[in-house]
């Protein structure tokens, strides 16, 4: 079997989907990875095969989970996809304007660089699935194309499927002539210059691959396929700092890539976090930026300040770890049995640290709130309160019961 991955060129995003990559070829399939040029290194240096598609043109990271204007800033899902956090907004009017602006300034934008090329690979290839991910609608263009199944990804939770259900459902009850829809039009209109026409799985896919735990997850009524999610961040060395054991608990600090690469630094006062744990007794490891590291006036004793160290040979030693809710950050963490502390900012980041306070294994604070006492005390809480940790080892015994990449890869070549 031939399976083409198709991803916009974000490396995080990417990262998520190398260990089904690797299941399928190490199962014997012939796997390919498109994205823009940019990526390519990034594809090579994970061993898997590159296809440059397109140009790069890609607006600055995350752009298009920018609000539009006169929206809170970066704080939750945006229009139309914050109705998951609120449905009280669900309404037609609220989702197709949604829509009508962020299928231009945002999906249209990831996509149309990538479409004639890929398109065009695929017809010389021929692929027999294609696996995309929920912001590259390229990659199911490409699958209609040429006739080849397709599914999609999710590297979070699916606010995109549920979103759009809501919408199809209101759709239908609105005048003919007031049903416009920004999605299906601008993907008919490609599917059409490749021979075929719109479906509603371009938009949601023929099935769709989900890498959370039930307790965390969000899902519409769709095909979904459970894949145990395994941690993947790229080329790594473990120091060798690392490799004894702690010997009082260690509290991991680390706010992903996104506020430095995309934004204009971390939101937190780093400074202030590691003063706060500062006469604990505790070992603190915080991954922090060289550009934030520089703000720094100095660092505790206790506190050990890096600008990276693999999270998943970090966390095993934790007895907390503070993070900003990311995806990758926090499932590595939770697949380890560790309490968390989120602190989150943008898009799926609220909402999942949300869950993941529901569900027990950690608590949450908005990152405005997120002074060095208040940090501090929550952290007391996950070390002393047995609850956090009990939560813990149960959110990890749900991921490791979910189907492995082999497993899944397994599935996919009898779909």
């Amino acid at each position: 079997m031939r399976v083409l991955f198709t991803t916009c060129p974000d490396r995080s995003i990417f990262q998520s989907m190398v260990p089904l990559a690797w299941a399928l070829r190490t199962a014997g399939h012939e796997v390919r990875v498109a994205s823009q040029p940019q990526l390519a290194a990034t594809i090579a240096q994970s061993g898997l095969t590159a296809v440059p598609v397109g140009r790069d043109h890609r607006h600055r990271r995350l752009a298009g989970m920018e609000p539009e204007p006169g929206a809170a800033a970066r704080t939750g899902l945006f229009k139309p996809y914050d109705v998951v956090d609120h449905p009280e907004r669900i309404s037609w009017e609220y989702l197709k304007s949604g829509y009508d602006y962020h299928v231009t300034w945002w999906h249209k934008i990831d996509s149309q660089p990538m479409i004639p090329d890929l398109v065009a690979f695929a017809r010389h290839w021929r692929p027999d699935l294609v696996i995309w991910e929920p912001s590259g609608y390229a990659g199911p263009i490409a699958a209609r194309a040429v006739g080849a199944r397709h599914t999609r990804l999710l590297w979070s939770m699916d606010v995109f499927g549920v979103t759009r259900a809501h919408y199809v459902r209101l759709k239908e009850h609105q005048p003919p002539d007031e049903r416009g829809d920004a999605f299906a039009e601008w993907l008919d209109a490609h599917a059409r210059e490749y021979g075929s026409s719109f479906d509603e799985d371009m938009v949601t896919g023929q099935a769709t691959i989900d890498q959370l735990p039930d307790s965390l997850r969000v899902a519409a009524d769709l095909d979904y396929v459970p894949l145990r999610y395994v941690p993947y961040g790229g080329q790594a060395t473990v120091p060798r700092w690392l490799w004894p054991g702690a010997e009082r608990p260690r509290i991991a600090i680390t706010f992903g890539t996104t506020a430095t690469e995309a934004f204009d630094g971390y939101v937190v006062g780093v400074q202030d976090i590691l003063d706060s744990l500062a006469d604990l007794d505790v070992d603190v490891v915080a991954t922090v930026a060289e550009s934030e590291q520089r703000k720094l006036s100095h660092v505790p004793p206790n506190a050990t300040v890096v600008a990276y160290v693999p999270l998943q040979a970090l966390v095993p030693s934790c007895a907390a770890v503070v993070h900003h809710a990311g995806i990758g950050t926090l499932a590595t963490t939770s697949l380890q049995g560790v309490p968390q502390l989120a602190l989150p900012l943008h898009f799926d980041e609220p909402a999942l640290a949300r869950k993941l306070a529901e569900q027990g294994a950690g608590l949450t604070m908005d990152p405005g709130a997120a002074k060095g006492d208040t940090v501090r005390q929550a952290v007391l809480r996950l070390l002393r309160e047995p609850s956090f940790r009990d939560s813990a080892r149960q959110l990890r015994d749900e991921m490791l019961a979910m189907p492995d990449p082999s497993q899944v890869a397994a599935r996919l070549a009898e779909y």
